[in-house]
């Protein structure tokens, strides 16, 4: 089904969709980058009085929904079957997504509705509020598969990906759904302040930890870096003599791997940037290019290189996941210290994601059936973590596939028809 659904058409349909609306915002990931960064790094820590979460509690949920599993096992996976050619296509996806997802951002903002004490918003309310009734089918089919790609793509998905990895060891896997489920329980009672409350307390110490550990296995590799970077281009545009991979397989599996990572198009993360309380859309938007180029061209890459600087060969043709990223850490960390490196990473990681993807699903409940249907969609929503330790992973990927590609149709309809109607900020 991931072939059917996630091939070469799918992202090529992605592309298409984030290439108009970045022609249609006169590239704003090129004339604004430098902005987006200097407005994360400067203006993260102020708190927004007033309704809504903070900047910094806002986009640490909206990069805690990214920063996940797909750093990881997603890269592995990309450089086994398209070769390191594939880091330079997730680097094209990386900065189409950019413009897509300061579109997404905007439109979430702009069209969000006040919910008590917080702001709800997201590409169902987009469209109910700038597209009007005769779209209306619309966003409810975006909210019945964010529902559904919330049990999937943002849970079970995850839990699952953690529990494929060898190392974790002597924990059983029921023992780690039933912990990370409870965990999730307690994160779900704070609405979206308290899911950003832990986000940003978990996220920015957990991706700095992992990009050092990254950073060290490279600078141990330093005089392979140059032959690794070479190596990315070479397979991106032919056939590396040395290390293999033809383009087009570097090409489909790094664009795929790279939208899947950063969830440009999704629809997802906008809903957690809806919550901040920030009155501009525009200056808001900002946040999602950053949060693109930090998911994706900062951690994915430090992951590449990782692998390519650290010897080990690429099993070329054949799928690898975690345990490729375990064996070049452990060329320098050794493996007990690797293998339990990882897998605390893996479980945070997908930790992160989960608590972020309870709230994307509550607003879509939210939206479809009022707040009272919410505290009963977190306990079915925990307990979706733990019976993702009991179901074999290639049902969750079916199902995580399925509802994640319908999800992701029906917000880019959105996002491109609202881009075609001049609604989206900064155009001009």
């Amino acid at each position: 089904m991931t072939e059917w659904l996630w091939g070469a058409p799918t992202a090529a349909a992605i592309a298409a969709a984030a290439f108009y609306v970045t022609v249609k915002l006169r590239f704003v990931q090129i004339r604004r980058f430098k902005p987006a960064l200097r407005g994360c790094l400067s203006g993260l820590g102020r708190k927004s009085g007033g309704q809504g979460t903070s900047p910094l509690e806002a986009v640490c949920t909206a990069l805690a929904g990214t920063v996940g599993t797909g750093n990881i096992v997603g890269v592995a996976v990309a450089l086994s079957m398209g070769g390191p050619g594939a880091v330079f296509w997730m680097w094209v996806s990386a900065f189409l997504g950019m413009g897509l997802k300061y579109a997404e951002i905007c439109l979430a903002v702009r069209y969000r509705e006040t919910r008590g004490a917080e702001y709800a918003g997201g590409p169902m309310y987009a469209v109910k509020n700038g597209l009007g009734p005769k779209f209306l089918p619309l966003a409810t089919a975006f909210s019945l598969f964010g529902i559904l790609a919330s049990f999937g793509t943002g849970n079970m998905l995850q839990v699952s990906s953690v529990l494929t990895l060898a190392s974790v060891g002597p924990v059983p896997g029921p023992l780690l759904g039933a912990g990370l489920a409870a965990l999730v329980l307690l994160s779900c009672r704070g609405g979206a302040r308290g899911r950003g409350r832990t986000a940003s307390l978990l996220v920015p110490l957990m991706a700095a930890v992992y990009a050092l550990a990254c950073l060290g296995v490279i600078g141990a590799n330093l005089p392979r870096l140059p032959r690794a970077v070479l190596s990315i281009f070479r397979g991106a545009f032919g056939r590396d003599p040395l290390l293999g991979g033809a383009a087009g397989a570097a090409l489909s599996w790094g664009f795929r791997r790279g939208l899947f990572s950063n969830e440009a198009g999704l629809g997802s993360s906008p809903m957690a940037h809806a919550s901040a309380a920030s009155e501009s859309p525009e200056n808001q938007a900002l946040y999602g290019i950053f949060e693109v180029f930090a998911d994706t061209v900062v951690l994915c890459t430090l992951t590449a290189l990782t692998i390519l600087t650290s010897g080990v060969p690429l099993p070329l043709g054949a799928p690898a996941g975690a345990e490729l990223v375990s064996t070049a850490l452990s060329s320098v960390y050794g493996g007990a210290v690797s293998g339990a490196f990882l897998s605390v990473s893996l479980t945070l990681f997908a930790f992160s994601s989960i608590v972020s993807w309870s709230l994307y699903g509550e607003r879509c409940v939210e939206y479809l059936a009022g707040p009272s249907l919410c505290p009963v969609y977190r306990v079915t929503f925990a307990a979706a973590t733990f019976l993702a330790s009991l179901i074999s992973f290639p049902s969750i990927i079916a199902f995580s596939d399925a509802s994640a590609f319908f999800m992701m149709a029906a917000n880019l309809a959105a996002v491109c028809l609202l881009t075609a109607r001049g609604k989206c900020g900064d155009i001009s």
